[in-house]
């Protein structure tokens, strides 16, 4: 039995009543460019679902659009990359500082960080829109964009550590007050988020700051594309819970109280987080398992690794699923499932991360096979692999934040919400298109068809019948998928510049339902940052170390789309 030490819950001093006027200010700056980014990059995946159906529209829209690829890049950089960033970062300002109940310390630090972030929006955004950084979001060497494309990309990256850094500093400042009292939950959760992402970035930095930069500044004349893609991925699979966990605070931390109950378990889901703090960086050559440079057993402990950060989340999806049964029970909900019914199923936050929830479950279930060996073997590079990243980033996140969005513009503004119904038909609208077009995707992996290609191009050149009715879907799927994003734009800007009833909306923040002790363990930081250093260095550092002392630059660069 080991001892541990135990901090009693201590409810915040509120002898102070913080309006949080500059924060919620520069939160609303983040919402406003992530809205944006995310109405820009939507506006590109119909053209590729309607392209995957037979309709190729791309030679009706130049020379806007050049291409197909600048298409597909336009959405992944936008979306998975831009929309993200700066929702996530202006969304853990926000529930760190209302978590701690104490404005920013260093507030210039945060707007530091994000006029660093938009500046370098604004550089990547000039080659993307001119045809000449078509690289996809991956941006895979030896394809190459300009210098300032990768810079700007960098820039967003930095900025977004700054506003972290600020985040650290808040908190610093806070302990330094409230010595011995249990983080709030939703402060130590969004710090953690934060602190994997600046872990997690490490690879990426190193990868364009030591590679792809003096590469494209024609500083050095070739690049080792096996060593590129290995601290790509070092990032790339990290950053899928960069997107993830922020939706799960708000799962654990909101959306119970929305149900009209509490969190199953506080320390259950505190031990969650930490543990994807642990486990989430020495797991990306399971995105690798078909290449050649790196040895099996590499690709064998990263597939333990990857399997091993299914716990958390299966301790996720019991803990929310029970929280939303208290709930639901509080509400009158009878019997094994009738508090199913009882949920609020009108309240368009509450509905449209309900969904998000139900599609990820789906996402979770094709996310096992990537990572199983044999039968990644098979889907590998095919539309399964886009048909899961839908589920997972086009749902899971994307249609949480929007979930959240619904509370928090309001929150921001004032302003009521200018449509109640038009939000609740844009979440099952979402919620049906995405369930039709990613079996649409994951069928047509099933049979072959590969992704990054104009599907409907090679159906027509080889005549791949078989494809058809699944590339239907896609299409189908697509079409029902701008209708819901048409109508979420709508309600956001009607919401925040024509609605006429002034709210206050206050952040839902559930509470625990028992007071449950902290095990101090839950509360420190020291044994998880050395235990997810010591599994980075045995993960990832021998196989580094090999690369790096038999790093080729010898490949030029290509450009392929002009």
């Amino acid at each position: 039995m080991i001892a541990l030490e135990e901090k009693q819950r201590v409810n915040l001093p509120r002898q102070e009543q913080f309006t949080f006027a500059l924060e919620k200010k520069l939160v609303s700056w983040h919402m406003f460019v992530a809205i944006v980014a995310l109405a820009l990059g939507t506006l590109f995946g119909p053209l590729q679902s309607l392209e995957h159906m037979g309709i190729n529209l791309y030679p009706f829209l130049q020379p806007l659009l050049q291409s197909y690829y600048q298409g597909l890049t336009l959405h992944g950089v936008l979306n998975a990359l831009v929309w993200t960033t700066f929702f996530i970062t202006g969304f853990l300002t926000l529930t760190t500082v209302r978590g701690l109940n104490k404005p920013l310390a260093q507030p210039w630090l945060s707007w530091l960080g994000f006029w660093v972030m938009t500046v370098g929006l604004l550089m990547a955004a000039v080659p993307l829109l001119l045809n000449m950084a078509s690289v996809l979001y991956t941006f895979y060497p030896p394809l190459q964009a300009p210098w300032y494309f990768y810079l700007g990309l960098t820039l967003v990256v930095v900025g977004s550590w700054v506003s972290g850094w600020s985040m650290f500093g808040t908190y610093m400042a806070w302990r330094k007050e409230n010595k011995g009292v249990t983080t709030p939950f939703l402060a130590l959760t969004s710090l953690i988020v934060m602190a994997l992402w600046q872990i997690c970035t490490l690879g990426i930095a190193a990868e364009i700051l030591g590679m792809i930069l003096p590469w494209s500044l024609g500083w050095v004349s070739g690049i080792d594309p096996q060593l590129a893609r290995t601290l790509f991925w070092f990032t790339g699979h990290p950053l899928v819970y960069f997107w993830l966990l922020p939706a799960y605070i708000s799962w654990y931390g909101m959306v119970p109280k929305q149900a009209g109950g509490k969190l199953f378990s506080e320390p259950m889901a505190r031990f969650a987080f930490w543990l994807f703090l642990l486990l989430s960086v020495p797991l990306g050559f399971h995105h690798q398992y078909v290449d050649p440079g790196v040895p099996a057993g590499w690709k064998f402990l990263h597939a333990v690794l990857t399997y091993a950060v299914f716990f958390p989340s299966l301790l996720t999806a019991f803990n929310v699923i029970a929280s939303m049964e208290v709930g639901g029970k509080a509400r009158g909900g009878k019997g094994l499932f009738g508090w199913i019914r009882a949920l609020p199923w009108d309240e368009p936050s509450f509905t449209a991360q309900a969904l998000a929830m139900i599609l990820f479950a789906f996402g979770g279930i094709s996310g096992l096979v990537n990572a199983s060996y044999n039968i990644n073997l098979v889907v590998h590079n095919t539309a399964w692999v886009p048909g899961h990243f839908h589920l997972t980033v086009g749902t899971a996140v994307t249609l949480s934040f929007i979930g959240i969005l619904y509370w928090l513009l309001p929150h921001l503004t004032g302003n009521a919400l200018w449509s109640r119904k038009v939000a609740l038909w844009q979440a099952w609208i979402w919620f049906v298109g995405m369930a039709i077009f990613s079996r649409g995707m994951h069928a047509a992996g099933l049979l072959g068809a590969p992704r990054r290609t104009m599907l409907g191009v090679a159906m027509e050149n080889y005549g791949n019948s078989e494809w058809r009715v699944p590339l239907m879907m896609v299409g189908i799927g697509g079409i029902i998928l701008l209708v819901s994003a048409i109508l979420f734009f709508l309600n956001m800007v009607m919401t925040a510049y024509f609605s006429k009833e002034k709210v206050q909306v206050e952040m839902p923040v559930a509470e625990p339902l028992n007071a449950e002790l902290t095990p101090a363990w839950l509360d420190s930081w020291k044994p998880w940052l050395v235990g997810a250093a010591a599994l980075i260095i045995i993960g990832y550092g021998p196989m580094l170390f090999q690369l790096i002392s038999n790093v080729a630059m010898t490949s030029p660069g290509f450009n392929v789309w002009q």
